[in-house]
This record gives C-alpha cells, structure tokens and sequence, in this order.
C-alpha cells in the first residue's frame, strides 16, 4: 500500500475523499436542503402568487391561531407565538409547496388534555414533542406510521371534530366553568341552558350564520354557467376573496361591535380579555416552575405529568401533517419525502419552544388555501410568518375586545368538515371488518382523545396479527393478505422501479397470492393508479381472486385493468402502453 510523507494511507485518503464527495453531493444537498431544488429557478411570476398565498393564509392563521389557543386551553396570544416559526423554517426544508405549519384543532385539543392551561407545561411539551419527531427523523423511523390504519386516522378525526366543535358551544352560549370532558360537557351545557348570555348567543349565531352562507355561496361559485361574462367573473371572484378571508372579516366585524358596546358601558359580550402586547423573547423553554401556591414543578415532575403525550403528540403531529401533504401532492402531481417532512415539523416545534410556542403540525384548512390562492413554492410561508409577527407587535391590544362566541364560530366551520361520515359505506364495500378499528377509535375517543387512537390501532394490529396466524392454506399452496402496513412499502416499490427510472415502465402486478385487501390499500391504489395514468404507463392487475377483484371493482379506482392471466395482461399493456 503506497502510503503519503505524513503516514497516510493514500488509498484511504482517496476513499475518505470519496465519501466526502457523496456527503457533499448536489444531489445529497437538495435532500437535506429542498430549497435548493426550486430556489434557482425562482421567477417574479413566483414571487407575485407567493405573496399573494401568503398574504392570504396570514389573514387566515391569525383569527384561527387565536381560536385555536381557547381550544388548547392557553391565553390567545400563544396561539399566534406558534404560527410564524413554522413559515420560516418550512421554507428551507419542507418538501411540499403547499404545506403550512402552526396551530390545528386537533393538536390544540391534545394539547388541552395534557397541559391543563398551563403555558410552562405547554411549551415543555412542544421541546419533547420536537426532539423527539426530530430522531424519528434522522432514524428514518417513519415507517411506524404505516401501523396506524386509514380507518383509524378517520376514526379520530371524526371524533375530535365533534368533540372541538361541540365544545365550543359554550362560549356561544356565554358559560364559563364547564368541564372539559366530553360528557360533561354535554350534561353541564344543557343542565346550565338558562344561564346564557343573550349578547353571547346573538352573535356566536349571527357569525355562524354568516360563515356558512360564505362558505356555501364559495362552494357554488363554478356551477352555473360554461362560460361567465366578465360581470360574472368578477362577482365570482369578490365572492371568493370574501370567502377566503371570512374568519378575518368575522373577527373583525365582532370586535368592531364588541369595543363599541364597551365604549358605551353596556357589556354585552364575553370578551377574549387583556392579552400580553409584543413578539415573545427568543430564549431557552422554562424546565420548571413554581406555581401559584408555592408548589415547585421539576423538569422530571412535568414529563411525568405528561404522561402518555410525549408519545401521543409527536405521532398524531405527525401523521396528520404527512396525510396533508400526501394529499396535496398526489392533488398538484409531486411527490414528498416523508422523513425530511418529519425532520422540519420537529426542528419546528424545537426551535417554537423557544418562542412560547406549543406543538403544531400541518394545517388542512390552511394548506387548502395556500393551494387554491396558487402558492408556487414555499417561499409564501415567509409573508405568513411575517403577517402573525406584525400582529404581535401592533395589534395585541386590539385582540382584547374580540367575543370568545366570534372565535367559537371561527372554529365550530373549521372543523364541520372534518365530520365526514361519508367514509363508512365505502369501508363498509371495500372490507366491513374495517370498520371494527374505526367505531373503536371514535367512541373510545368520547372518553380519552389518546385511549381512542391507542384502541383504534391495538384493534388494526390483532386483525392483522389474526391474518398473519391464520391465512388461506390450499394443499400446495399458502396465500396471504396485502394489508394496511405494507401500504408504503408496496407503493414506494412500484414507483421506484417504475415511474422514477429514465423511462418508465408498465408493470403487471401477479396478485395470485393475494387473498384479502382492506380500505387503506385500496385508497393508496386510487392514487398509485392515478400516477401511472399522468406517466402514460399502465399498471394491470393479475390473477386476482374473485373476492378481490369484487372489492376493487367496488371501489371505483381510476384506470384500474386486470387479466386472467401474465399474457392477457401483456396484450392490454400492448395496446397504448410503452415498454422499457
């Protein structure tokens, strides 16, 4: 071995040369820093629907970041301390460009069970939460999310919806003091019926009223004529800007009413009450406190009254922020990496504690927004991060005469959608059992958020474990199911060696051993065949079982083909397909 003056091996100079070029790879550096894949390419067409995105999710977040800290149990300003971090951060290493990262109600009502309204608690929990999506990250653990079936994350959030939603009745109705556990929240509300405050429920109905006519009006705007005059056009168009800022036009309006009832002393309203005025100190997360009477709080004191949502939280942020990206993807036509959009959520919730933040996750409503406005890259996320920062700096007074029943009304519409039952006739086709982990995690969810997804996916694992233990045995043959944790893994493998490589391939899919298939599959497969199809590839199924089959042609996949047999396949592939 030839070796340098020094003593160095020159071999292994060249070969630590080597690896250093790998590790310093352009290709290696877009993986870990994705704004390098769009920013040279960056244009002023770009830059104009960015800011228009981010203007637009800005005057979005801020009335819903206030709102959702009333779920959270936390004073409203925490709600905005934790939407401005994600933007910046998102930006550099986030994988989507419609993703928005702050405050959901889903995470706030989580949050809500374990941190009691205690901001200290709060943002102790968002340091976990993030180092610890953080190592899910750099572990490439994300695969523990193909565990938690599809019929288990609608379970939840069906669930949480009516549990969010229903709760919020309260400050409609002006009563304080109600408990938060949902059956006695139900049995309080009503038993304390007469004691509501008639200004509260005046105007938590009347921004109700109005939420839903936008929202109606917005979801009817292209049914009526093929091609609109510009007088249409431009209707159509005032009628959408409104639609998208309604939950801004609604605070506003009610504080405008609220601060004028103040002024002429009559107090009519339950109001949002002083809140602190300025930007958070970037500074260290508290590890302990000393409360009220005395009591001192350890760091070990607080993690052990956190209990189960050190695990809890950091698995449901997740999952919900990678369903959402997923969605928007496989809805925009790119493709995201699933560990790099764990590693940002928890740098996120990381470098959020050190702003007072608690944890946040992806926001569908938001997401939705920031979609439809045109967001062209991630670069809006900076304008929205900008808009929740000038909030705190100038307007913090203002929030003080906003009526907690206009914030209720904000979120009872965001999370009406969520409640989407239409789910359980298409399990129902697809596999009835699936419904078994569904109806567990939303019942069980009524009593303890975390108990219900914790039931939901014991259930999910003994169905498969059962399937696992006792598959179709034949006499010289042994079949098994394709099932809900291979979901990814098979998806993954299918556009890795077909639609990724220089030129992609048709594939035939040999399902002869197949003898089960249930709802989280099928429902990867519409989007799997709805990739092939953009790629003008074909994807063809063989040799289904009849059961299967009967399954799949139930559950109205797009482009899906099947053959009796491998040469039957070629001859449908032969017809407009491309082979490699």
């Amino acid at each position: 071995m030839l070796e340098s003056s020094a003593g160095t091996p020159l071999g292994g100079r060249r070969c630590l040369k080597e690896r250093l070029v790998t590790v310093c790879s352009l290709a290696t550096l877009r993986t870990c820093f994705p704004i390098l894949t769009w920013l040279p390419r960056y244009s002023l067409a770009w830059l104009k629907m960015d800011l228009l995105a981010g203007l637009t999710v800005g005057l979005t977040v801020v009335p819903q970041a206030l709102a959702y800290a009333e779920v959270a149990g936390l004073p409203v300003q925490y709600g905005l301390y934790s939407s401005f971090m994600g933007g910046f951060l998102y930006c550099v290493f986030g994988t989507s460009k419609d993703i928005t990262l702050g405050p959901t109600s889903i995470m706030s009502l989580l949050c809500s069970f374990y941190v009691g309204g205690d901001p200290v608690y709060a943002v102790v929990l968002t340091l976990m939460c993030g180092l610890t999506q953080t190592a899910m990250a750099l572990l490439r653990l994300g695969f523990l999310l193909d565990f938690i079936s599809y019929p288990v994350v609608k379970g939840f959030t069906c669930a949480a919806a009516v549990t969010i939603g229903f709760g919020q009745f309260k400050n409609v109705l002006g009563l304080k003091n109600i408990p938060r556990q949902f059956f006695l929240q139900v049995y309080y509300m009503f038993h304390r019926l007469p004691e509501a405050r008639v200004g509260d429920v005046i105007l938590g109905l009347f921004c109700l009223l109005f939420l839903v006519m936008i929202t109606v009006m917005k979801n009817t705007l292209g049914s009526s004529e093929v091609t609109p005059s510009p007088l249409v056009r431009f209707a159509r168009s005032l009628v959408w800007s409104f639609a998208t800022v309604r939950n801004a036009l609604v605070v506003i309006a009610a504080a405008c009413v609220a601060y004028s009832a103040e002024v002429m002393g009559c107090h009519l309203f339950t109001l949002t009450g002083q809140t602190a005025e300025g930007l958070p100190a970037f500074s260290p997360p508290a590890l302990s406190e000393t409360t009220a009477n005395g009591t001192h709080m350890s760091f070990s004191d607080i993690i052990l009254d956190l209990g189960g949502g050190l695990a809890v939280i950091p698995l449901m942020g997740v999952l919900e922020s990678i369903a959402i990206a997923k969605a928007f993807g496989s809805q925009n036509n790119y493709r995201i990496d699933a560990n790099q959009e764990i590693f940002v959520i928890g740098l996120t919730n990381v470098l959020g504690s050190f702003v007072s933040a608690y944890p946040v996750t992806g926001s569908f409503g938001r997401t939705a927004v920031n979609s439809q406005t045109g967001a062209c890259t991630p670069a809006g996320g900076i304008v929205t991060s900008v808009v929740v920062l000038l909030s705190l700096a100038f307007l913090m007074p203002l929030f003080a005469y906003i009526p907690k029943a206009s914030l209720a009304a904000v979120i009872i519409c965001a999370v009406a959608p969520m409640m989407d039952f239409r789910v359980l006739p298409q399990i129902w086709r697809v596999k009835k059992l699936d419904l078994l982990p569904f109806l567990v995690t939303f019942l069980v969810s009524f009593w303890e958020v975390q108990y219900g997804i914790m039931g939901g996916v014991v259930v999910s694992v003994l169905m498969l474990l059962y399937l696992v233990a006792r598959p179709e045995v034949k006499v010289s043959e042994l079949s098994s199911g394709l099932n809900f944790p291979a979901t990814e893994y098979l998806s993954a493998f299918l556009r890795a060696h077909a639609l990724h490589v220089s030129t992609p391939r048709c594939v035939v899919l040999d399902c002869h051993h197949v003898s089960s298939i249930d709802y989280t599959v099928v429902n990867e497969l519409k989007d799997l065949l709805k990739q092939f199809k953009l790629h003008d590839v074909s994807l063809v199924f063989s040799r289904l079982k009849p059961c299967v089959l009967e399954v799949l042609l139930s559950s109205d996949l797009p482009g899906f083909r099947h053959g009796d047999s491998i040469e039957a396949c070629l001859q449908i592939m032969s017809i407009n397909a491309h082979y490699d």
